[in-house]
């Protein structure tokens, strides 16, 4: 009996040896921060490129299931009906646009990032007509950040 206790023993602290030396331990991941404002800046000088040009035929700024909330409207859901959005309102006006990144909230994987910022609205005598911030949500699919929610106040007042 004794013979079997200790061979119980034995196994037993074998068995947790094994065990104890296997167990990965998870390598943090690195998010730079900075690198990721740039980049998500990048997104936006790209989308207000594409904006002012008037030629909107795509829009790799949203994710297909996108949703956007545009002020004094219903929600736009679905980047197709987005970019048909931008294609009515881009013919509609020459105003220009622009976006400063102001702030970049990062998940601890680096796979969603929250996005604070400013745009700003000028005719085409360069004389600024529209100010506002907005807030947009990223997620990272195929290695590229997609805009999956976004919404946008003005500091104007309406007309």
């Amino acid at each position: 009996m004794k013979n079997n206790l200790l061979k119980e023993i034995l196994l037993l602290g074998i068995l947790t040896s094994v065990f104890a030396c296997n167990t990965k331990k998870e390598e943090p991941v690195v998010v730079d921060k900075e690198a990721i404002k740039k980049e998500i800046q990048a997104k936006e000088d790209e989308f207000a490129a594409v904006y002012n040009s008037g030629e909107i035929k795509s829009i790799g700024y949203y994710d297909n299931n996108a949703i956007t909330f545009f002020q004094n409207r219903a929600p736009l859901v679905g980047k197709a009906a987005i970019v048909e959005f931008l294609k009515a309102d881009a013919v509609a006006n020459s105003n220009k646009i622009s976006f400063k990144t102001n702030e970049v909230f990062v998940s601890t994987d680096g796979n969603q990032v929250v996005e604070t910022g400013a745009y700003t609205v000028v005719d085409s005598t360069n004389a600024t007509i529209a100010t506002g911030n907005y807030m947009s949500l990223f997620e990272k699919k195929d290695g590229k950040y997609l805009c999956v929610r976004d919404m946008s106040a003005s500091d104007t007042a309406p007309n």
